[in-house]
């Protein structure tokens, strides 16, 4: 049991190894496209929801 756990560590930090890490100018960007469009969901879903309130006070 203790040498099945030291060989999953072991993969761990070999399969870290491999692993490309963005720049600092890639995950800046990559925050940037991810706040804008969230604030432009927030922005959608704020619409219809407005939307579809003025059609239900027109209803009743």
């Amino acid at each position: 049991m203790k040498q099945k756990i030291i060989d999953f560590f072991n993969d761990v930090v070999k399969e870290m190894k491999k692993v490309t890490w963005p720049t600092k100018d890639e995950l800046i960007e990559s925050t940037n496209v991810v706040i804008v469009v969230s604030l432009l969901f927030a922005l959608f879903t704020y619409l219809v929801d407005i939307a579809l309130v003025q059609m239900i006070r027109g209803i009743f």
